[in-house]
């Protein structure tokens, strides 16, 4: 995987997502599609002011709303030849190496659509969704909100930073996941980390955001910051750690997105492989200590048993009363790799059913 390109202000994943909301008008639509078939080859800027001046005139004024099928759910950027390969100075105006995919959900044979709210499976070799129900659907994450916690976090912050945490960094509701932080305690980012992913712990994302931004304020507009040039739009974060809020949520496909780039990280990538972590800190007397840490990921624990066939890498647990389960995966079937993702199952008995059933279809 390539890194996606960023650009300054709005990523061209973001672009394109402003475009599919335009106008639900057959003219609109068809200017939208004329403008990326004649974008092939085209300068970026010089493709992008065209598109938006057939749209403009296609939609004139209105609200929006989103077009209908404005691209085929199984198409990958590439298949629309957006990206000129012979040109240094061409850009492609989507972002590259992504699955594009539609609002219809798409079936596949073998996976039960009924065990979870949302859903999806994408193939990160040919940029394909495989699997998708309700991808679009704004749902609250839960903990796999710290997918992106530990993306902006690996982005802006110094792994070798300390911090000491506090009495205000540890006011959690009642019975929230915690990797067991104490006040006085010291540890570097690198440390809280492994304390955010493998035991979910709501302690370590508050620590980690007053170690990168000051504050959770500050770093929340950075998450959000984050999310939107990676293409996820459909979102909006208030807390690092996915502790219910009404005006925290996000989509499968969003999700997708964000643990995309993520993955490109190589000490994401090793995080989250990990079974387990002895954590190195210094105590509140100033005395070296350590904890051990185990794996939420029942794949990774041998709690479940990975398919014939399927490396389960690593991924992000989440659950609350108003989430549901929650799972998002990157596992591979030989060199090939995968992104799958369930959004609000009933139960953990119906995640890892889904989750299984989408991996033996790989």
């Amino acid at each position: 995987m390539r890194q996606i390109e960023q650009a300054k202000d709005v990523s061209k994943t973001e672009q394109l997502h402003a475009g599919r909301t335009i106008c639900n008008t057959g003219i609109a639509s068809h200017a939208w599609n004329k403008g990326k078939a004649a974008y092939k080859g085209w300068k970026a800027p010089a493709a992008l002011a065209a598109m938006a001046l057939c749209v403009t005139l296609a939609c004139g004024c209105g609200e929006p709303e989103k077009i209908e099928n404005a691209y085929d759910i199984t198409e990958s950027t590439k298949s629309y030849g957006l990206s000129s390969e012979n040109s240094e100075t061409s850009q492609s105006f989507f972002a590259e190496d992504i699955a594009v995919a539609g609002n219809e959900n798409k079936p596949l044979a073998n996976v039960t659509d009924s065990l979870s709210q949302a859903a999806a499976l994408f193939d990160l070799t040919e940029d394909t969704m495989l699997f998708g129900k309700n991808i679009h659907e704004r749902l609250y994450p839960a903990s796999t909100t710290k997918i992106l916690t530990a993306y902006v976090a690996l982005k802006h912050g110094d792994l070798a930073a300390t911090a000491t945490v506090t009495d205000a960094e540890l006011q959690l509701e009642a019975g929230s996941s915690t990797c067991g932080l104490k006040t006085g305690e010291t540890l570097t980012l690198q440390e809280l980390l492994y304390g955010l992913i493998l035991c979910s712990g709501n302690d370590a994302a508050n620590v980690i955001a007053d170690l990168v931004s000051g504050s959770t304020e500050e770093f929340t507009k950075l998450m959000n910051q984050e999310a939107k040039k990676l293409g996820a739009t459909n979102s909006n974060f208030v807390n690092p750690h996915g502790l219910q809020d009404e005006q925290h949520y996000t989509t499968v496909y969003d999700m997708y997105l964000i643990f995309q780039a993520a993955m490109q990280n190589e000490e994401f990538e090793k995080i989250i492989s990990s079974t387990k972590h002895t954590c190195q800190f210094t105590s509140p007397s100033g005395a070296s200590s350590t904890k051990d840490w185990k794996t939420t990921n029942k794949f990774l624990n041998g709690e479940k048993q990975q398919p014939e066939g399927v490396q389960v890498i690593g991924g992000k647990t989440g659950t609350t009363s108003d989430a549901g389960s929650c799972l998002v995966l990157y596992s591979k079937k030989g060199e090939k790799p995968y992104i799958s993702i369930v959004f609000k199952a009933d139960n953990p008995d119906n995640l890892y059913q889904e989750m299984e059933e989408m991996l033996k279809a790989i």
